[in-house]
């Protein structure tokens, strides 16, 4: 599990293997970790301590499982975090230096190991990143890296690392001070490492356990310290909203930390971070962000088929989102040719592709040689003169007609074994593919803009989408460094038809009295990124129209009636009125909102839409809100539109934002307690109608299933 290995020269080096693919912070290590400090404690003639790695990762952290399932709030928890930060609290006290050789990512747990050391030293290679994840995932370090951090690289500089979760590579983490010293390979660290202990002997003792230490920047009391003190909590506030309470904690520690003696900043963090684990908020966001997205990045939605790696690609239309697609290609090495009706257009898309490649270089995103080697990639042409690319992406305009044309006529350029894509929000998948002479090889891909910022592409399968077109499309989707969701085939897919609720509910809120600045304050309040109205402005109700239109064209040709979007009436009154009035929207000069000089500020002509005057609270406006988009969700898990949780949390985090803090639109159902989700719904539709019913199979099924698994 822990080798313990003794030179000559009296210098230990522990190399950590414990079962498994990592190393991780469970019963097992506690029992390792115990062992092994009691042992180097009594060793005799023991000149220096290496802690290393037998995996490709130095160590991987906690064990989330646990937290997840921690519930108890009482005194054998907090003793047992306790337990295990003392272990490495009699580590940093050994009389002899202790130097940690980073061979990989050390992360949280992991890299709180480190920070018990009295050097740290990490092999230059991009793997092997250092950095305190926890906050991503809803928890605080509970190891120490609350109170080491700071008092390694001091309050300032510590605050971002803490509170963004950032990985770091080996050579910013040794311009921040996170590291001490770097190597060229592997094989160099624990030579280095012994080399250190050899020349610095007198260097045990640690920086903040020696007489008059201060922290780096300045003590509490230093006035640009008091300055960071003051200000970050309003900053935080601006971020989180107050939804996420690690932030909050994760701060409270650090900057009491430089106030406290160290052992009692140690304990006071592992109080906090008691209270933390067992918040709602952290289980949801350990839930969705460590273990459903891992089990998404490993394929969970992905058909068994051989892995597949694309080398070319061909994308229609050179609009901003065709450029954006193009952009995404080229930064991850698959050459991309950007096509459109003529050659100035097609080479006006490449160009918009090269600035965005400029534009990450400009900001230190991209080296040069990075932003040299993509452009290469990129070039134009006409839709005629495609070469035989692996993929084709169609990104033409939202219209049918348009689409079935450009299918048929590119279809066949495409190289034996590639996949064709189509990028469309809403437009059915089965329908379109009729225009492609092989439908098995064709497949949803439905981006979202700005391309260049969005993580996510939506995978849509149609009935004759065959398995091994979309394992293709998940690889493809993996390879351009986005996150891939799997759909079935529906009118407005999953995250377009539930994101249409938010903007509906927006209207409904309107139509019922409810006063505009309520509304938007209810998004903000929710966690939306911005309020429904707001929103609906920068998508423009001009277009909102068109795409209505264009929908009652498809039920006419499909035979049916109200096909999509289903139970949208608010939306369809509200911006008929709006644009009687001329209000299209912030592109066609104003809609909720005017612009000017001063800034957005909304309409006074708002409130003669209103059809009733009903008294509604800010609390029920967010419940309206967020219930909407959830129920909306598991109606498609019902359906058979989503197959699985994870899709449905990480599509509507990634997608239309919901809230982080809920963990996603199902996690947020399970989260609010199954049976109180289903009353409150239910409430929801005695007072506001049947758009609120709780879908009671979909509400079966998570009853019946673990989060984690599902």
């Amino acid at each position: 599990m822990f080798r313990y290995e003794k030179d000559g020269d009296g210098i230990v080096v522990v190399t950590m293997d414990m079962p498994g693919g990592a190393n991780v912070m469970n019963a097992a290590y506690r029992d390792a970790m115990k062992e092994t400090v009691e042992r180097l404690e009594a060793e005799q003639g023991l000149a220096g301590v290496v802690f290393a790695s037998a995996k490709s990762t130095f160590f991987a952290g906690g064990d989330l499982t646990m937290l997840v399932a921690e519930t108890e709030a009482g005194a054998d928890f907090f003793a047992w975090v306790e337990e295990g930060k003392g272990f490495l609290r009699r580590l940093e006290r050994l009389p002899v230096p202790v130097v940690a050789a980073i061979n990989g990512a050390a992360l949280g747990g992991g890299y709180e190991i480190c920070l018990a050391c009295n050097r740290r030293i990490v092999v230059n290679d991009p793997k092997a990143t250092v950095g305190v994840p926890e906050v991503t995932l809803g928890l605080l370090p509970g190891a120490g890296g609350c109170v080491r951090i700071p008092a390694l690289i001091g309050l300032e500089k510590a605050l971002p690392v803490l509170l963004r979760g950032r990985p770091h590579k080996p050579e910013e983490a040794l311009k921040l001070g996170l590291v001490d010293e770097m190597v060229p390979t592997r094989e160099d660290l624990i030579p280095a490492a012994k080399d250190w202990i050899k020349a610095s002997p007198d260097s045990a003792v640690q920086p903040w356990d020696r007489k008059g230490f201060v922290h780096p920047g300045g003590g509490a009391q230093h006035p640009k310290v008091r300055q960071v003190i003051a200000f970050a909590p309003t900053m935080l506030i601006k971020e989180t909203r107050g939804l996420i309470p690690a932030p909050e904690a994760i701060l409270d520690v650090a900057a009491n930390s430089l106030r406290m003696s160290f052992d009692s900043a140690l304990r006071f963090e592992s109080r906090r971070f008691c209270g933390v684990v067992r918040s709602q908020e952290a289980k949801n966001m350990t839930t969705a962000f460590f273990f459903q997205m891992q089990a998404l990045n490993k394929g969970g939605s992905r058909p068994e088929a051989p892995r597949w790696a694309p080398k070319s690609s061909a994308v229609l239309g050179a609009g901003m989102m065709g450029s954006g697609i193009a952009h995404a290609h080229a930064t991850r090495g698959i050459s991309a040719v950007v096509t459109d009706r003529s050659p100035e257009k097609a080479e006006g898309g490449r160009e918009k592709a090269v600035a965005l490649l400029d534009g990450a270089a400009k900001k230190g995103r991209l080296s040069a040689e990075r932003r040299d080697a993509a452009a290469k990639l990129l070039c134009a042409s006409t839709n005629d003169a495609l070469g035989t690319p692996d993929v084709i992406v169609e990104a033409v305009f939202e219209d049918l007609a348009l689409k079935e044309r450009i299918i048929a006529e590119t279809f066949p350029a495409l190289a034996e074994g590639g996949i064709y894509g189509s990028n469309t929000s809403t437009l059915p998948i089965g329908l379109l593919a009729e225009a492609c002479p092989e439908p098995e090889r064709f497949v949803g891909l439905h981006f979202f803009s700005p391309v260049e910022k969005m993580r996510l592409v939506e995978i849509i399968r149609g009935e004759k989408t065959s398995d091994e077109t979309l394992a293709k499309a998940f690889d493809y989707v993996q390879a351009i460094g986005k996150i891939p969701v799997v759909v079935n085939d529906g009118r407005g897919f999953f995250t377009s038809r539930v994101f249409g609720t938010y903007l509906d509910e927006g209207c409904a809120l309107l139509r019922d009295g409810a006063s505009p600045a309520l509304i938007e304050r209810a998004g903000w309040v929710a966690g939306m990124p911005v309020g429904p109205l707001q929103v609906f402005d920068e998508v423009s109700l001009e277009l909102s129209n068109k795409v209505a239109e264009a929908h009652r064209m498809l039920d006419e040709r499909l035979g049916v009636e109200n096909g999509f979007p289903a139970d949208k009436t608010a939306t369809a009154a509200v911006v008929a009125k709006m644009l009687a009035a001329g209000r299209g929207g912030r592109h066609y000069g104003g809609g909720f909102y005017d612009y000017g000089e001063g800034g957005r500020r909304l309409w006074p002509g708002l409130s003669d839409l209103a059809e009733r005057s009903e008294a509604v609270t800010l609390e029920e406006a967010r419940d309206r809100l967020l219930y909407r988009m959830s129920l909306e969700t598991l109606r498609c898990l019902e359906e058979g539109v989503l197959t699985s949780e994870r899709d449905g949390n990480i599509g509507s985090i990634f997608a239309f934002g919901f809230p982080a803090s809920t963990g996603g639109a199902i996690q947020f159902a399970r989260g609010e307690g199954l049976e109180a989700f289903r009353s409150r719904a239910e409430t929801l539709t005695q007072r506001w109608g049947a758009r609120f019913a709780p879908p009671a199979d979909a509400l079966a099924r998570l009853s019946r299933s673990d989060a984690l698994a599902a």
